[in-house]
C-alpha cells in the first residue's frame, strides 16, 4: 500500500494520549489499529468506487483482483482488532465500544456515499451526516481512544471526541 498517507488518525491517538500521559507505550497499539482499520476501509472503498489509483499507485483490486482486495481488507480488520486487544484490560472495554461505534458509522457513511451517487437530489443535512460518518467519526474516535488510554476523564473524552468530529467535518467541507 505504500507509505504516502498522512497517518493523521494514529497521530491524533498519540497526541490525545500524551495530553494525559507522557509515556506513549500504551497508545502505540491502538494508534496502529486505527491506521490499519482506516486502510481497510480504503481497500473496500476503492472496490466500491472502481478506483484505479490510490495515492498514485494501482489499487489492490486493479493490481490483483477484487477477491484479493476484499480478503486483504478483511485481514486488515482482523489485524486492527488484534492490535486493540493489547490495550490494558481496565480500558479495553471502553476502547472497543468507541472503536466499534466508529467502525459501524464509517460503514453507514460509506453506504450513504454510494447511495448518493444514484440520487438526483441530496439534502445538505444528509450530506453532512454522510461526511460525519464516513470521515469525522474516525478522527473523533482516534482522539477519544487516545484520551482513554491516557487516562482522560469522561468529560475530557467527550471533548476530544467532539473536537475530532468537528475537525473531520471541516476537513471534508
Amino acid at each position: 500500500m505504500g507509505l504516502q498517507g498522512k497517518r493523521m488518525r494514529p497521530i491524533l491517538v498519540l497526541m490525545a494520549h500524551q495530553l494525559f500521559d507522557e509515556n506513549l507505550d500504551k497508545a502505540i497499539s491502538p494508534a496502529l489499529s486505527i491506521e490499519v482499520f482506516h486502510n481497510f476501509t480504503l481497500l473496500h472503498d476503492d472496490i466500491m468506487d472502481k478506483a484505479p489509483l490510490r495515492r498514485g499507485n494501482a489499487t489492490v483490486h486493479e493490481k490483483w483482483d477484487d477477491n484479493a482486495a476484499i480478503l486483504s481488507g478483511d485481514t486488515m480488520m482482523i489485524q486492527a482488532y488484534q492490535l486493540l486487544s493489547k490495550v490494558d484490560d481496565e480500558k479495553l472495554r471502553k476502547v472497543l465500544a468507541v472503536f466499534n461505534k466508529a467502525a459501524t458509522e464509517v460503514c453507514e457513511g460509506q453506504q450513504w456515499d454510494m447511495d448518493f451517487e444514484t440520487q438526483n437530489n441530496v439534502e445538505i443535512s444528509e450530506y453532512m451526516k454522510m461526511i460525519e460518518y464516513k470521515t469525522a467519526v474516525l478522527l473523533a474516535a482516534s482522539l477519544q481512544i487516545g484520551g482513554i488510554t491516557g487516562g482522560a476523564s469522561i468529560q475530557e473524552q467527550k471533548n476530544l471526541y467532539e473536537f475530532g468530529r468537528n475537525i473531520g467535518i471541516a476537513f471534508q467541507l
